[in-house]
């Protein structure tokens, strides 16, 4: 981690400006701690087991989803995480090179809102484990009121540790993570010796259909943390090795989603219920025994914490490019309060938890594949951003570009966000092209999002590539070089 963070204190100052070359000595294998603990929820076990109650899969398909989904999402993560170690900025600090200082504004205002239901969903969750340890250990039930100041707590811890900013992220993470290996190993045992093998054996497979639409429901909640990806690699120096930075993203992510989601099939088979519960979390206690589930449930609260702590933190800075005036940590408090504010209705209205999160989670992915196209597109041919026309937001910026907007960022963004919607299908939103098609069928209304974006974004003409002074001053010391070498 930067030494001028830590020196500075716990509170991390450092907001949307890029970071100088000099404060960036991370290292790549701080991430792999980074994207464990944005996976330790227990929402992964009750995917897990929709897969065998909704989609009908055996263990083996479950097994194959399992690996897939990390692979597919966070390999993303980490190309996506490349752009912060080129520009030492966040990402969507990064989006204002490819979309115009106001053109940003769109997918930036879209991603803002879309990170209120992911942290609206996960404090409701956390605050659900709260209250299923106290039910566990004090027989205290579950009423109106103290659904509120459970929800309350959470949201206030989440903002405590996602203000003082990517230090205490990254510690809380690296702690984390050896907490949940312990009792994960624990609870797998536990598993293996009273689950009947038998039934979980004998269960029948589901179609490949099933197979892929479980792949796509699994990825789609990794495909969130893609434009958030460029805030964790900031502070890594140019010549960070873009290999471990995708693997740490893939090798953190598979080694949480891939225990989990199979614990999830292995539970479901003897609790089929488990995939529709209206609380996704009281089940840890029905299944386990208390020496183990509470301490289980500790640890996903913890991870849950960490999860919000994170996407708070990438939502400050995503504020502040909408022109937010405030420091980083003050604008996470906007969050705070909107995830507080929903997550009650939520708590207080919804019937069905699992059915309102699969299908807010694949409006989600579309909202998220769209920036994710356009700006992955773009790093085929960008390598170096200007930190100065990133922070100029006036029309003096090289990032300007007509009024503001690069046309082509800005249509190809809004055509493949339209066209994935159309796509799509949920619960809550069924497109109109969604029936009768593979795309539609399989639920992955995001990954045409990705490819129509990506690939319009490609072919539309697009403003020149600004090098910045700093690059081009070092390319014309380099020229002089090589001739000086040539004349020799």
């Amino acid at each position: 981690m930067s030494k001028s963070v830590e020196t500075e204190g716990a509170l991390e100052t450092r907001g949307i400006e890029q970071v100088p070359d000099h404060e960036r000595t991370a290292r790549t294998r701080e991430l792999f701690p980074t994207w464990v603990g944005a996976n330790i929820s227990v929402l992964l076990l009750t995917m897990g087991a929709s897969l065998v109650v909704a989609y009908h899969l055996n263990i083996w398909q479950a097994l194959v989803v399992a690996v897939a989904a990390p692979i597919v999402s966070y390999g993303l993560v980490g190309l996506i995480g490349i752009a912060g170690k080129r520009g030492g900025a966040p990402g969507m600090a990064l989006s204002r090179a490819v979309f115009g200082q106001r053109g940003n504004l769109l997918p930036g205002s879209l991603i803002w809102v879309a990170r209120w239901g992911w942290e609206t969903i996960n404090a409701v969750t956390g605050a659900y484990a709260l209250l299923t340890i106290l039910d566990i250990l004090f027989g205290i039930k579950t009423n109106s009121v103290l659904d509120m100041v459970t929800l309350l707590v959470f949201v206030v811890a989440t903002f405590a540790i996602s203000g003082l900013g990517i230090s205490a992220v990254q510690k809380c993470n690296k702690y984390a993570t050896y907490l949940f290996a312990v009792f994960s190993v624990l609870v797998l045992g536990y598993l293996v010796a009273n689950t009947d093998w038998s039934k979980v054996m004998d269960h029948s497979a589901g179609s490949t259909a099933a197979v892929i639409t479980g792949v796509g429901m699994i990825a789609a909640g990794g495909v969130s943390w893609i434009p958030s990806a460029p805030d964790f690699t900031r502070y890594l120096p140019r010549t960070a090795s873009s290999k471990a930075i995708v693997g740490t993203a893939v090798g953190g992510a598979g080694v949480v989603v891939l225990p989990m989601v199979l614990m999830g099939a292995v539970m479901a088979v003897s609790t089929p219920d488990l995939a529709s519960a209206t609380d996704p979390v009281s089940f840890l206690g029905e299944i386990l025994p208390t020496w183990i589930a509470v301490p289980y449930l500790c640890i996903a609260l913890i991870g849950m914490l960490l999860i919000n702590s994170m996407s708070m933190y990438s939502a400050g800075f995503t504020a502040q490019t909408l022109g937010f005036k405030v420091p980083r940590h003050w604008a996470v408090s906007v969050n705070a309060v909107i995830s507080l504010i929903f997550g009650g209705v939520l708590m207080l209205v919804a019937t069905s938890f699992m059915g309102s999160f699969i299908a807010f989670l694949s409006l989600l992915a579309v909202a998220f594949s769209a920036w994710v196209g356009v700006f992955g597109a773009d790093m085929l041919r960008r390598t170096e951003y200007d930190g100065r026309a990133m922070a100029d937001t006036t029309r003096t910026s090289a990032y300007w570009y007509r009024g503001g907007f690069s046309p082509a960022a800005v249509a190809a963004w809004a055509i493949g966000l339209l066209a994935g919607l159309m796509f799509t299908t949920s619960d809550w939103f069924t497109g109109p092209l969604a029936a009768n098609n593979v795309i539609g069928e399989y639920g992955l209304g995001w990954v045409a999002t990705i490819v129509i974006s990506g690939v319009l974004y490609l072919v539309l003409p697009k403003p020149a590539v600004t090098v910045p002074a700093q690059a081009a001053e070092e390319s014309a010391e380099e020229s002089a070089e090589v001739r000086a070498t040539a004349d020799v």
